[in-house]
Parts: C-alpha cells; sequence; structure tokens
C-alpha cells in the first residue's frame, strides 16, 4: 500500500477514490471502501481513500475531549488490510480548510489525482463553511467526466452509523453495541513497554502497552479482552486505568494473557476489548488485587466459552 502523509498526491494513473475521516473505519466506512476496490477492479483504476491529518476536530477546537477511536497508526495497519492501493492522509490546518469546495474538488481531487469515480457518503460536506456536497460533486464530476457516486448511510438498529455514536457507546462503557458497529471489536494497537513487574510477583504477570495519547479509550476499568501475537489470539484480561492499589500516577493499558508466557518487550501487540467487567478501584492491599484479578480472569474465560461470544465473534475471527 501506497501512503503520502505530505501534499505530494498526483497520481500517474486513473484512480477511484472515497473521502472521508474514516475514525474507527465502521460499517459505513467500509461500505464506502468496499464500493471503490469495486469500481477499481472492474474499471481498471487505481484504489484511493483520501482523509485528513490531523482530525479537522482537532485543528478547530471544537470539542476539549475529542479523541480518536482510532490511532494514526491503527488507522493506517487497518486500511493496509483492507487492500486499498492507495491512502493518503492529506495535512489538514486553517489554511487549507479555507479552501473552496469547487477548487477542493477540481484542483485536489479530479485533476491531482486523476479520478475517474468518485464515492462519498450521501452526507458528505467538504470545503470553506461545508459548502460542498454530493450534488456539487456531481454536477462538476458530470462536467469532467467523472462518476460520483453517493453511499446511503448504513443503520444499525434503525440509527445511521457514525463514529460520533460510537464514540458514545465506547464511554458509556457499552462494548457489545460499539463492537458492532464496527464491524471488528474496539482495539489498541502498541508497543510493549517495560512496566513495574508487580504482575509476576503476584503471579499475573502482565502486558504493558503504550498507545497514542489522542487515542480514547473506554473509561477505566477492567475488560475482556483477546490479544492477536504472531497470528494466534490469547485471551485476557485488560486494566486500563492509574493502578490505584500501587499508587500508580499515569494511565496504562496492562494486559494479563490466560496460558501465555513469552518475552514480548518491545514487539507491536494488538489487543481487542469485548466485554466490561468491572469498574477500576483501590483494594486495601496487593494480596486483595491478586484475588480479584484471579476472579476476572475466570469471568473473562467463561466470557470467551460463552454462547454470547461464540456467536457473534468466534467465527468471525477464527
Amino acid at each position: 500500500m501506497e501512503h503520502i502523509t505530505d501534499t505530494h498526491i498526483d497520481q500517474n494513473q486513473p484512480t477511484a477514490v472515497t473521502l472521508g475521516n474514516f475514525d474507527g473505519l465502521h460499517l459505513g466506512h467500509r461500505a464506502l471502501i468496499k464500493l471503490t476496490k469495486q469500481f477499481a477492479e472492474e474499471e481498471g483504476l487505481k484504489s484511493v481513500v483520501f482523509t485528513f491529518s490531523p482530525h479537522p476536530m482537532l485543528v478547530f477546537g471544537k470539542k476539549d475531549d475529542f479523541a480518536l477511536i482510532m490511532a494514526p497508526s491503527e488507522k493506517k495497519f487497518t486500511m493496509e488490510q483492507l487492500g486499498i492501493n492507495t491512502y493518503i492522509e492529506y495535512p489538514f490546518d486553517q489554511t487549507f480548510s479555507a479552501m473552496s469546495a469547487e477548487d477542493f474538488a477540481i484542483k485536489l481531487i479530479f485533476e491531482r489525482l486523476q479520478c475517474r469515480v468518485l464515492i462519498v457518503g450521501e452526507n458528505y460536506h467538504f470545503g470553506a463553511n461545508r459548502s460542498g456536497d454530493y450534488e456539487m460533486l456531481q454536477r462538476l464530476g458530470e462536467a469532467r467526466g467523472v462518476k460520483v457516486i453517493a453511499v446511503p448511510s448504513v443503520l444499525f438498529e434503525e440509527e445511521r452509523v457514525s463514529s460520533s455514536r460510537i464514540r458514545k457507546c465506547l464511554l458509556q462503557k457499552d462494548l457489545e453495541e460499539a463492537n458492532r458497529m464496527l464491524t471488528e471489536p474496539y482495539f489498541i494497537l502498541g508497543k510493549v513497554s517495560e512496566g513495574k513487574k508487580l504482575g509476576r510477583t503476584i503471579g499475573f504477570p502482565t502486558i504493558n502497552i503504550i498507545a497514542h495519547p489522542l487515542k480514547l479509550f473506554p473509561p477505566n476499568g477492567v475488560y475482556a479482552t483477546k490479544t492477536l501475537y504472531k497470528g494466534k489470539y490469547y485471551y485476557g484480561v485488560t486494566n486500563i486505568g492509574m493502578n490505584p492499589t500501587v499508587n500508580g500516577t499515569q494511565k496504562i493499558v496492562e494486559t494479563y494473557l490466560l496460558n501465555f508466557n513469552e518475552n514480548v518487550y518491545g514487539e507491536t501487540l494488538q489487543t481487542f476489548f469485548y466485554k466490561f467487567l468491572r469498574s477500576e478501584r483501590k483494594f486495601p492491599g496487593v494480596e486483595e488485587l491478586r484475588q480479584q484479578i484471579e476472579i476476572n480472569a475466570e469471568q473473562a474465560a467463561a466470557y470467551f466459552a460463552s454462547e454470547e461470544y461464540l456467536i457473534k465473534w468466534k467465527s468471525a475471527q477464527e
């Protein structure tokens, strides 16, 4: 996959392009990408996903607590899995945001990308003051021989699937609903770092992940998770929080894997979140913490053996 992160986006062959922010790569996003790949294959075009970096919400600062469902590295990783030819993260700032909708469509997308097919969501808006929409793209494209297609919103439980709706589910610890809209479970992709190694002293060695600082985390607490390592999934429990029992002062993502005994320091692991087990709390001492981890490990094992998990996820991932 070609990955472009600057303004040098010119393509030397005709393309099929889809536009959007694509945070989370949920059901709606995947519908756009699937159709883009389909047109690229049928018409001999290069498939292109065009998005922005940083996310416009981070530039405009309209929400102080805004965070990303997927960190940039996680989105790039998933784009590669989806089989896109070219993934563009175009630099976004206040100056760029003032570009007229016509200039964005004609000069940037149609001309520089040699776009022949353009696929957008039916509610997509772009350009200065979000003045551009599908009708404008269709009109401009018709004059230049570009086929413009609007994809209807994907519905889940009779409501439109959106990144903001998924963020709300994650913050409410409703992983089951969020995951069904994401098509694959919410995950954290990060490098394993050395922690305090307290877990080893109480019989529960843990893996500490360094995640992107702008990533959205579910509320602090313990979750049933599954971690992918060298092509194999390992069940486990993951704690997101401050480790109050041992006076922790920094947020960590700490996972205990069942039936796992590998040295993975420095390696990049992918941990999927399935079910909220309990909120974070401070225990009287390390022994009480050990007992609780044991209980949570049993709960996670029971969940991954349950009909709920087997029906929803096992056949899809394994």
